[in-house]
């Protein structure tokens, strides 16, 4: 009986004998546990990580880079543009300038040129004057200078305000005398015209000097 039962045991410590044998052996075989150690541990320090890296830092270098000068080249381009533009603003301020004060100097030229013949006429009716013997024909001939310069005076937007006999008007009269009148209808008009008044267009350019009736 002694016998039977310790055949049993020494089979048991055999086998418990070999089993960290087998664990040692499986743990050392290449390829299994220890390549998925290697290719999990692998991290971004390898040398084709840091290239990728480097390859990236310069791509994005050689991008702002590219920017920059694009950046410059457009400052540059509106300095030229502003400079220019100065330029122009300088020239067309001084030449304006000069326009103003010829203008203000020679803004009448036009008008004094038709005012010269009028001249010509009242020479020649004073030289006339001297030699002349017919009062009538003297007298025709300064009605017609008249007439001349008073049609001058209409073509260039000039006309007489008419204030005799009309209600006295602030707007374009001005009164130097009043006279009582015997008139009823005349009481508030003006009853005579000591020098006579002139529109240029619609606006007065001279009121009218009278005297009113009350």
């Amino acid at each position: 009986m002694i016998k039977k039962k310790s055949r049993p045991q020494e089979e048991i410590k055999q086998k418990n004998i070999d089993k960290p044998t087998d664990n040692k052996e499986n743990s050392n075989q290449p390829g299994e546990n220890n390549g998925e150690t290697l290719e999990n541990s692998s991290s971004p320090d390898t040398p084709g990580a840091a290239s990728d890296g480097l390859k990236e830092e310069m791509e994005s270098a050689d991008k702002v880079v590219s920017e920059l000068m694009k950046a410059e080249e457009k400052l540059a381009e509106m300095q030229d543009k502003y400079i220019r533009l100065s330029a122009e603003f300088d020239n067309y301020r001084k030449r304006t300038l000069r326009e103003k004060m010829e203008l203000s100097k020679y803004g009448a030229e036009d008008l004094l040129s038709k005012i010269i013949p009028l001249m010509d006429d009242f020479d020649r009716a004073l030289t006339l004057m001297d030699k002349a013997t017919d009062c009538v024909a003297m007298k025709n001939g300064i009605d017609l200078i008249y007439c001349k310069f008073s049609e001058f005076l209409r073509q260039n937007g000039i006309r007489e305000i008419e204030s005799l006999n009309s209600n006295f008007n602030v707007d374009v009269h001005e009164a130097v005398a009043k006279v009582t009148v015997e008139e009823e209808e005349k009481k508030g008009k003006v009853v005579d015209v000591l020098q006579k008044g002139y529109y240029l267009q619609d606006k007065v350019l001279r009121f009218s000097k009278v005297v009113v009736g009350e």
